[in-house]
């Protein structure tokens, strides 16, 4: 399930649209409590989200002190997700110059009916 999208420019940081995503799920997830995210939403944006909706944020942070590979906790989700998304040709880096934000917005929404329709019939 995706729960809410931000389509932004490259420039952007993400820890502020990481705080208009969280607004945007405040009314639909009440009873939600954590939210789990990476490290670039460490300082201001978490303590915004604190304060506004009273969400505890977990950040998970990638330790390279390790030579064999070990998934973070709940960042593998993430990350599978992502994976998943590049097989969809549509949502591939820079391949046309023509859409914008809201189009590529729609074209992620398109691609998650299509995984979860095949999720569905397999």
């Amino acid at each position: 399930m995706l729960p809410s999208v931000k389509v932004d420019a490259a420039g952007g940081h993400d820890g502020k649209a990481g705080f208009e995503v969280t607004g945007s799920l405040k009314h639909r997830f009440d009873r939600m409590k954590r939210i789990y995210a990476d490290g670039g939403c460490r300082g201001k944006p978490v303590d915004r989200v604190k304060s506004a909706f009273g969400w505890d944020i977990e950040i998970t942070l990638r330790t390279d002190k390790s030579a064999e590979f070990k998934p973070l906790p709940v960042r593998w989700v993430v990350e599978r997700t992502f994976s998943r998304l590049e097989n969809f040709r549509r949502l591939a880096k820079d391949y046309e110059s023509r859409y914008t934000t809201s189009s590529n917005r729609a074209m992620i929404y398109l691609s998650f009916i299509n995984l979860m329709i095949n999720r569905i019939i397999s």
